[in-house]
């Protein structure tokens, strides 16, 4: 265990009510807009009559429960790119905030016209309209997350200031990347090296090279498992399986370091843009690489796409002129629960385009952790992760209507509408722009137990080479090409 005590897994979640005395709109109500619902009246002093869901009739059995639990407004409409402004029009106005946990939502389009309305805003990730991700008639860099990203980051050139929309903030993207600067101050303290809380972007990139941080894992395993197995022809998934499957279709991408050799033989450059990161002529799904996390041990996880393996590696660049100097490669490493990769592997025999039922797996399941941290390697001690181990009965008994992986999501979301409220006029921002002990303040205690571990772990650890492996390179472990599983 890590040396240094951030202070935080001691606070009590329940703090003082942020007073608001205008409207909130809930966009979409799946598992995570379900989840968070009940924190909004935990944290934010607001009448039932102020809020309203929101989603299309897929889940209007959920909202109508949550309006006669809660007294909510309800709106029975899908948002459609020809119909959105007439659809949103009588539910927000000058002052209020939309909360969008929708799919199939461009999450562009919602942050021009909260804008242009000065109504506050926050998704959980950059979304297109759909086809977006997956539209063959499109080229593969059109298709991932960088460019979904780059669209973003072109709104927010344009509308440098005015209401405060946070961009990507749930739990991954989100809350992990308050977990990499919180590592990186441990990771500080523990091996004696001097340091300040950084103030900027440039504080925590020159850490990161300091410290000698080569490669980034946002490395989670799902061990929660339903007493229900799953079913031939049926995807089951502990958060939005529509999600999941959108961004296993996607091209698997990461943030690409200064220390990596070779680009992989699948492996692209962007053209335009920041250039933090690179994609693979192949799906996430279909794409596994190898991690660590305390309680799983060595695994193999999906290198599922996602914005913070972009935005970190971009975060942490240090750069001298146009000359990018230093930058660690970050990546998402992710086993789901195990009737999730079962349904994966069905699926891929479709090649991930073919029909399936779903099912959301919460108040269903009966046992079982997600486990969600970040592992930093390439320092003094090897590799540190820091993270959170949510046991899906400790979830459920913080908050109703959550099991581990939606309360993860739906703490650090809450944790940035309180903020955004304290904070309306910051413009357009990212997870790392937020200020990161504030944030953990009120999503850690939800988040429990959350720990810090130093392990020896390297992907050449252990290994056998049973078969001729020439990808590998011996001489540094923390080459990608020795973390992805051929």
């Amino acid at each position: 265990m890590s040396s240094f005590d951030s202070g935080f897994e001691s606070v009590s979640p329940a703090l003082s009510l942020t007073a608001w005395t205008n409207r909130i709109l809930i966009v979409g109500f799946g598992s995570i807009g379900q989840g968070v619902l009940p924190l909004v009246f935990r944290h934010i002093d607001i009448d039932g009559s102020k809020i309203t869901i929101l989603t299309p009739n897929d889940r209007e059995k959920e909202a109508r429960a949550a309006q006669a639990e809660y007294g909510v407004n309800v709106v029975i409409e899908r948002l459609c790119e020809d119909t959105y402004k007439k659809i949103l029009e009588p539910l927000l106005s000058d002052g209020d905030f939309m909360i969008n946990v929708s799919v199939d939502v461009c999450s562009w389009d919602m942050m021009r016209w909260c804008h242009e309305r000065n109504v506050l805003y926050i998704d959980t990730v950059a979304e297109p309209w759909p086809g977006g991700y997956d539209d063959p008639k499109r080229p593969v860099w059109e298709r991932t997350n960088y460019t979904q990203r780059e669209h973003v980051l072109a709104l927010k050139k344009e509308f440098p200031s005015g209401p405060t929309a946070i961009s990507c903030h749930g739990a991954n993207p989100g809350l992990v990347s308050h977990f990499v600067k919180q590592a990186l101050v441990n990771i500080a303290q523990d091996t004696g090296v001097t340091v300040k809380i950084p103030q900027n972007r440039e504080g925590w990139a020159k850490l990161a090279q300091t410290l000698g941080i080569r490669s980034i894992h946002i490395s989670e395993r799902d061990t929660q498992v339903a007493k229900r197995r799953k079913a031939p022809g049926e995807f089951v998934n502990t958060w939005s399986v529509e999600g999941f499957v959108g961004e296993g279709r996607q091209p698997a991408e990461l943030g690409w370091g200064t220390h990596e050799k070779a680009l992989p033989a699948d492996g692209n450059k962007h053209k335009t843009g920041c250039g933090a990161s690179i994609y693979l002529n192949r799906m996430g799904a279909a794409t596994k690489v190898r991690s660590w996390a305390p309680l799983a041990g060595p695994f193999h996880g999906f290198l599922i796409t996602h914005n913070e393996s972009i935005s970190i590696a971009d975060y942490l660049t240090v750069r001298k002129g146009d000359e990018v100097k230093y930058r660690p490669t970050v990546h998402y490493a992710y086993h789901p629960c195990d009737d999730a990769v079962l349904s994966l592997h069905e699926l891929a025999a479709t090649e991930f385009m073919g029909d399936y039922k779903q099912r959301l797996i919460v108040d269903e399941i009966v046992d079982g952790v997600d486990e969600l941290g970040v592992l930093l390697m390439g320092h003094e001690k090897t590799a540190y992760w820091y993270g959170s181990q949510l046991d899906v009965n400790a979830a459920r008994d913080k908050v109703p209507h959550n099991n581990a992986t939606s309360l993860q999501v739906t703490a650090a979301i809450i944790a940035s509408v309180v903020w955004a409220m304290k904070n309306p006029r910051c413009g357009i921002v990212e997870s790392e722009d937020l200020p990161f002990q504030e944030i953990l303040e009120i999503a850690n205690p939800y988040v429990q137990p959350v720990v810090g571990e130093y392990t020896d772990w390297t992907p050449l650890q252990g290994r056998k080479i049973l078969f001729a492996e020439p990808h590998l390179d011996e001489s540094d472990p923390f080459q990608f090409a020795n973390f992805r599983v051929y």
